[in-house]
C-alpha cells in the first residue's frame, strides 16, 4: 500500500502527525499544494484508513496521571480462548495505555497509567487481579520517561 503514496501524500502524512489542527490552507502550503488537490489527498488517505482519526494529546502531569508502569502478565493457559478473553477484558480498563501479546517468558506487557503508586496498587488489586487467566503479573514502575511519542516514520516508496 506505501507505494500508492506519492511524495505529496507523505508530506501530508508527515504534517498531519505533527499537527493534526493545521487548517487546510496551512496543509497545503506546507505540501506545497493549491487547497483543492490537497483536500482530496487528504480525504483519500482518511478513506483508505492512512489516518485513523485526529485527537489531542493531554499532558499527563497537569491531569495527575503521570504514574506510568509497565506489567507484565502471565496466563495460566495460551490457548486462542484464553488470550481472547484476556485481551477482550482489557479493552474496557482506561488505565491501560497500551497492551502488546508477547512471546517469550511472559505473554502479555501493559502500559498503565495512573496518578500514584497507591491508585496503581488499588488497580492491580481491584481490577487487573480479576482479569480473566492471570497466574502472574510483574510490575516495573517508571521513574522517568526519556522519550515517549506515538508518531510514526513515514519512508519514502524507494
Amino acid at each position: 500500500m506505501l507505494e500508492d503514496l506519492d511524495q505529496y501524500d507523505r508530506k501530508i502524512l508527515r504534517a498531519v502527525q505533527e499537527n493534526g489542527r493545521l487548517s487546510i490552507s496551512e496543509l497545503s502550503e506546507d505540501v506545497g499544494l493549491t487547497k483543492t488537490p490537497c483536500l482530496t489527498r487528504l480525504r483519500r488517505l482518511e478513506e483508505k484508513g492512512y489516518i485513523r482519526h485526529y485527537k489531542g494529546l493531554l499532558d499527563a502531569a497537569k491531569i495527575r496521571q503521570d504514574y506510568v508502569t509497565f506489567v507484565q502478565v502471565k496466563l495460566t493457559s495460551t490457548t486462542r480462548r484464553h488470550l481472547n478473553a484476556f485481551s477482550d477484558a482489557v479493552q474496557n480498563i482506561p488505565e491501560i495505555q497500551s497492551c502488546h501479546m508477547m512471546s517469550g517468558g511472559y505473554d502479555f506487557l501493559l502500559k498503565i497509567r495512573t496518578r500514584n503508586m497507591r491508585t496503581y496498587r488499588e488497580l492491580l488489586g481491584d481490577v487487573l487481579s480479576e482479569l480473566p487467566g492471570i497466574a502472574q503479573t510483574s510490575t516495573f514502575p517508571v521513574m522517568e520517561t526519556v522519550k515517549d511519542t506515538d508518531d510514526l516514520v513515514v519512508v519514502d516508496a524507494s
